[in-house]
């Protein structure tokens, strides 16, 4: 068959049953993920202790940043649905506890450090392996709008989990709330067990893979996957943009957003219309990747959207009114979004599936580990010199990113397969 017909026969994305079952999962499991957190920060505010509610909540950052690019390893060791299958179960089987012990005594300070210890580290296993899964189910003309799916369950899962967990908690307390968030993640197991996996294509020939193949090893993986990375002419400069865009976008949308309403007095119902703002806008460009399902010249796009986003990031210190704020967080949310999506799709086509795991365990490294711990500078600076020059800075940091990607003639003129 040639390769014309093999296209002419592709399903799109949204038509394919087997995505359509891979996304049913995952929006189970980011459901389950927000009411997981939402019944953690109750059950911890119900200690009584301030420090030690602050400590459990961040308790699960650290083995999500030590274990992160071992999680990569492992996803292609083993494959990636066997990690996501093996995460979400190892999940239902430690929230489901945390809830049956909850029903028993009150909860502690102890007993939920250990369980938010546990969750982070499985997390570090999951995040990678569930990146990695989309080539294996689709084919590569069909990536973009996957990330467009995958955007759009996540937006939605945030709207559905927080008030789902909030009325579990209100109803039954939060053993309620983490039984409902053990059996949303059960629920993914039936779907991601019946997904058909695409073989892999031969790996590329290189030095690091006949390493691999010599003497392997964990480490050697890991090594491999990270000097891939650094060789590779797009995903090279696609982490570094990556690390600056999210560095200078996640502290000011997120601990800054609460430090700024509370100076200009826009209060909790302020915020919530803020942020209301961004996921809207984030989900339009979800939609608007996932109905494409392509664009051109993404590489461009990419870079500019950064850009353009980042000049949103800093008026958004200078606007009088909660309106006005909220529109140009749907501005945000609609450029960051597109941006984040096209780089996701860049990274899925431009990485080798053998590589895949590792290569997106980098990239959420950034995100779920090494960026949340700039929320204490961004903190500490807001104090210091008011949420202006703070988001300034920030919007530079992001803006930079964009201009740097624009300065890369292999990022520029990165495209996505047709």
């Amino acid at each position: 068959m040639t390769v014309a017909a093999v296209e002419a026969r592709e399903r799109p994305a949204h038509r394919d049953p087997n995505v359509l079952r891979w996304l049913g999962a995952y929006t189970a499991s980011m459901i389950g993920d927000s009411v997981y957190f939402m019944a953690l920060a109750w059950a911890a505010a119900r200690t009584g202790s301030a420090s030690g509610t602050g400590l459990v909540l961040a308790a699960g950052s650290i083995p999500r940043a030590l274990l992160m690019l071992g999680g990569g390893v492992l996803a292609d060791r083993l494959g990636p649905r066997r990690v996501v299958i093996g995460s979400d179960a190892a999940r239902a089987v430690l929230v489901l506890a945390l809830a049956a012990i909850l029903v028993l005594t009150a909860p502690t300070v102890g007993v939920l450090l250990v369980v938010a210890l546990f969750f982070g580290a499985v997390d570090a296993l999951f995040l990678p392996a569930v990146g990695a899964l989309p080539p294996r189910i689709s084919t590569a003309g069909q990536l973009a709008r996957i990330q467009g799916l995958r955007a759009l369950a996540a937006r939605g899962s945030s709207i559905i989990g927080a008030p789902m967990g909030g009325v579990a908690v209100a109803t039954g307390g939060p053993s309620l709330a983490f039984a409902a968030a053990g059996v949303l993640f059960a629920l993914s197991l039936p779907l991601l067990l019946s997904l058909r996996i695409r073989p892999l294509s031969e790996p590329e020939a290189s030095g690091d893979a006949a390493a691999a193949e010599k003497a392997p090893s964990a480490w050697r993986d890991l090594v491999g996957g990270l000097r891939y990375i650094r060789r590779h002419s797009l995903l090279g400069p696609l982490m570094l943009v990556i690390a600056l865009c999210e560095l200078g976008f996640v502290g000011p949308l997120n601990l800054g957003l609460i430090l700024l309403s509370e100076q200009r007095g826009w209060g909790a119902s302020g915020m919530g219309w803020i942020v209301a703002g961004f996921a809207a806008g984030a989900a339009g460009s979800a939609l608007l990747l996932a109905v494409r399902g392509r664009v051109p010249r993404a590489g461009l796009v990419m870079c500019l959207t950064a850009l353009v986003g980042a000049v949103g990031i800093a008026a958004l210190a200078q606007v009088p009114t909660v309106a006005l704020a909220a529109a140009v967080a749907a501005f945000v949310g609609l450029t960051a979004g597109l941006a984040g999506a096209l780089c996701g799709a860049l990274v899925q086509t431009a990485a080798d599936p053998a590589y895949l795991g590792r290569v997106t365990s980098v990239s959420t490294f950034f995100t779920y580990a090494l960026i949340p711990l700039s929320y204490p500078v961004t903190g500490a600076a807001i104090a210091l010199w008011g949420t202006g020059p703070v988001y300034a800075v920030s919007a530079a940091v992001c803006g930079t990113g964009g201009a740097v990607g624009l300065a890369l003639t292999a990022l520029r003129r990165a495209e996505l397969p047709r």
